[in-house]
This record gives C-alpha cells, structure tokens and sequence, in this order.
C-alpha cells in the first residue's frame, strides 16, 4: 500500500519532519503496551507560521491504566495540548499518530480545530480519518483539516500485531 494523503487545502505534505515525529509516538506506542495498553502513541505539534516546530505533547493509550475508556492517546494529547496553550483550539498544531483514530478520537480531533494530522497505520476496525469514515473531510461539519496516511506504516502496524499476537 502506498502512502496517502488527503485534504482539503492546503495540503499536508510529507516532510521528513513527520517521520521523526512518529518516532515519537511509536515509543509512547511502546510505552502503552508496557502497562498492558493497546500500544497507539500520539504527538501534538505546533507548527505555527514562521516559528520553528514545536513538541508540545506525548501521549499512550491508557485505558487500562487508568480503567477509562476514553483514555486513547489521541484524546489525552489534545487535552494536553490545550491545557499547555490555554486554549481548545489547535488550528496551527498537528497530530501524529501511529494508528488512524476512531470515531470518538476524530471527534475530538474535528472539536479541536486541528491543523492536521499524520497517521501511520489505517484502522480497518474503527478508522475514522479514510478508513471507514472520513470525519476529518467530511463538508457538512464545519471543520476539515489534511490528513496524511502511511508514515511508518509497517512498524506502527507490526506493534499492535506483536501485541495482539502475544494476547492469544
């Protein structure tokens, strides 16, 4: 499978940026599956104009951790990010992500304002951002935002299968 992006305007290139950021979130990926979670990993960046781009946090799934269901990385990265810039709206940061977020992440993302997002593996199961829906395109909402789908696929995919492999 090809790297895939989508967008409305403008769109998000691939940047050798995002592979490094990925970095990032497949060890909080690792991280999760250390404490029994789901090993997904996600980072919030700021990419404000001409500033150069900022780190602003890293999150794991921590479900069991903490026996919330809402407890997806994804949702606790936002919630950082806010918190870290004193507001809900994330226009100028991107979420990089090692697996496609589900509805209720996608959700999030779209009450958020991201900027973007960048996405290793697809979720064939609940993926929300072109999988099997697509809230981050979707014209009736009032918010779209760039997606980009393949960044460090096969190692953010080998995790979750690893994982599931020694579950059974």
């Amino acid at each position: 499978m090809t790297d895939r992006t989508t967008s409305p305007s403008p769109v998000l290139a691939p940047s050798s940026e995002h592979d490094g950021w990925m970095d990032l979130a497949l060890d909080e990926a690792r991280a999760a599956a250390n404490h029994g979670d789901v090993p997904i990993g996600a980072v919030v960046v700021r990419v404000a104009g001409d500033r150069a781009p900022e780190v602003l946090t890293r999150r794991h799934n921590e479900r069991e951790l903490t026996h919330d269901g809402t407890a997806h990385a994804e949702v606790l990265a936002l919630r950082d990010a806010c918190a870290e810039l004193g507001r809900w709206r994330l226009d100028d940061c991107i979420l990089v992500v090692t697996l496609e977020p589900c509805p209720m992440c996608a959700g999030a993302l779209w009450a958020t304002r991201i900027g973007g997002v960048v996405i290793g593996a697809e979720s064939f199961e609940a993926g929300s951002l072109g999988t099997l829906y697509h809230l981050g395109q979707d014209p009736r909402l009032n918010h779209e935002f760039p997606v980009r789908v393949g960044v460090r696929r096969d190692e953010s995919a080998e995790l979750l299968q690893s994982f599931f492999a020694s579950r059974r």
